[in-house]
């Protein structure tokens, strides 16, 4: 089963410095129909201005992933983590016990990225902080970026819950099969493909989700060059 979730329709915040697009209920946007999908807590879409971000705050018993769409972003933490992730990169942060940062775009020019929090299954773990360059290239598959999977661990950023999360770039008329392990939640980061499943399709344009429920596995049509991010999980 697939559900779709068009751009427009999601939740949204404008701070001048912030411009976010909620696909779960977060800080001021609520929708008790939207909290979340199974372990999945939060995505946020969000747009930030250059040489502004977001100053030092807590976070605790989270796994964090941010998938920098643009630009790049500047972390640090009190636990003695400091790094930039760039565009075509992941970090992932594993709050645990508890943990403050801050996130800084230092840049002259605005940056994109997804933000997704996902439940942990373990808590109070020591906190940490990783990022981490994945092939960009247009494929005929979707890497691997961040797993729980201890068979994965050589391939993929680690994250304390049972989830996968999966991103790419895919060239216009590419198609490929996906396997779902749990349940999936799909965001199209650019341009249009479709989502087949056994008995219907639906066309993802920028910024749109989608819940897949039911399913083994779906077929994903590029339309145009386009890239995709998939987070499986409970």
């Amino acid at each position: 089963m697939i559900k779709h979730y068009p751009h427009k329709q999601l939740g949204h915040a404008n701070h001048g410095w912030l411009k976010s697009k909620f696909h779960f209920s977060f800080a001021n946007y609520y929708n008790p129909a939207r909290m979340g999908f199974g372990k999945l807590r939060v995505i946020n879409d969000d747009w930030i201005a250059p040489e502004t971000g977001f100053p030092l705050h807590p976070h605790k018993n989270m796994e964090i992933i941010t998938f920098l769409r643009t630009g790049a972003i500047t972390h640090q933490d009190n636990v003695g983590n400091k790094g930039d992730t760039k565009a075509g990169e992941v970090q992932v942060m594993s709050a645990g016990s508890g943990i403050v940062h801050s996130e800084y775009n230092r840049a002259k020019a605005p940056l994109t990225l997804f933000q997704i929090w996902i439940e942990t299954n373990k808590l109070n773990v020591k906190p940490r902080w990783e990022t981490k360059k994945f092939p960009t290239q247009q494929k005929l598959k979707l890497t691997l970026l961040a797993s729980g999977f201890e068979e994965d661990e050589n391939d993929a950023l680690f994250i304390n819950q049972h989830a996968r999360i999966y991103g790419g770039k895919l060239a216009k008329e590419a198609i490929i099969e996906h396997g779902i392990h749990h349940q999936a939640y799909i965001l199209a980061s650019d341009g249009m493909f479709k989502i087949e499943d056994n008995t219907n399709n639906v066309t993802m344009n920028k910024g749109d989700g989608a819940e897949i429920t039911q399913e083994n596995s779906v077929r994903l049509r590029a339309l145009t060059d386009c890239e995709i991010i998939i987070i499986d999980t409970v």
